[in-house]
């Protein structure tokens, strides 16, 4: 029996045109034998409906085409069944499959889907509700609430947002529960990370690893703007845990308290929760396509190398339309 594989594509997320993309999936994968069920999604959910039947009809796997809240719907159907998550990066910031080395470039991320390697990760759990790169409290939160309200995506109005939101955040008190102790902390960010980085190369936890069966929490402290600037800089390189308005520690399991409910953000995407948060590390649960030969993080020198990866797809996509139309 040929085996098969669904490709799931959100149509409208990021800011790429996706025009040929299952064509081209269909093709390769063919070439090795499998048979490719695509599908497109229209509206929030649809893609954990569609995964849920890719595993009832025994699919081999199910590539998620779109952003992280794409793989997220996805992969939260795929958790404890033997079908396996494979990545198409086409969204704005694209965390988890950069956390785990995949291209983002359509075209290159089947190099990686071809090799066919599953490998057992990690995800977590907040309240019940699954994530598999990060959720987190505080300012991220607030601006992944107004980043959502706005028409354009795109990096540039994710950084646009943050800054409109510096100019009125205000930092809360939290409560955190973990590892037998008990703290206290006026945050401007509690974030707590399955996968090292938001998107976008911002590693918020530099150090973090999806099959280590740990949760990595950041605290970040208030600061001047000066500080804050510092701070943004140290996410971009890799050395945000060495900035002094942090506080890092890892935990199988914390609970965060808050003196009311209010904005969260899992994955990326805007999510109002209550004032006790349960979060939970769920130990090699999720069968993920990974890269065969995978490296490891360096400050610096890795945030480099994938911006520069980045930077070398980025002018190859705008010549490559130029091409096609010269070759027809």
């Amino acid at each position: 029996m040929t085996p098969k594989i669904m490709l799931i594509i959100n149509p409208i997320s990021g800011t790429g045109d996706k025009a040929g993309l299952a064509a081209m999936v269909t093709e390769r994968l063919g070439a090795r034998g499998y048979d490719v069920d695509v599908r497109y999604t229209t509206c929030s959910g649809d893609a954990t409906r569609l995964a849920r039947e890719a595993i009832d009809r025994k699919y081999v796997a199910v590539l998620a085409a779109g952003g992280d809240g794409t793989i997220n719907e996805t992969a939260r159907a795929l958790c404890d069944t033997d079908t396996a998550l494979g990545i198409i990066p086409a969204g704005s910031g694209n965390g988890l499959a950069r956390h785990i080395g995949i291209p983002i470039d359509p075209e290159l991320s089947l190099d990686v889907i071809e090799q066919m390697h599953p490998e057992q990760v990690d995800y977590g759990t907040v309240n019940g509700s699954e994530f598999f790169c990060t959720m987190g409290v505080g300012f991220d939160a607030a601006v992944s609430h107004r980043f959502a309200a706005k028409r354009r995506r795109g990096l540039i109005m994710y950084v646009k947002s943050a800054i409109d939101e510096y100019k009125t955040f205000t930092p809360q008190r939290y409560t955190l529960s973990a590892n037998g102790r008990i703290i206290t902390r006026d945050a401007f960010i509690i974030a707590v990370a399955n996968a090292s980085q938001y998107g976008n190369n911002a590693y918020i936890a530099p150090e973090a690893s999806i099959v280590d069966g740990l949760l990595d929490v950041t605290i970040i402290h208030a600061g001047n703007p000066l500080e804050t600037a510092r701070m943004g800089l140290d996410m971009m390189t890799g050395y945000l845990n060495k900035n002094m308005l942090i506080e890092t520690f890892r935990t199988p399991s914390v609970v965060i308290y808050r003196s009311e409910g209010g904005p969260a953000h899992i994955d990326g995407e805007p999510v109002a929760l209550g004032p006790i948060l349960d979060i939970r590390c769920h130990r090699h649960a999720l069968k993920v396509l990974t890269p065969v030969k995978q490296t490891t993080f360096k400050p610096v020198l890795t945030p480099i190398a994938s911006f520069m990866q980045d930077l070398r797809i980025r002018i190859g996509n705008i010549f490559k339309p130029k091409i096609k139309s010269q070759l027809n």
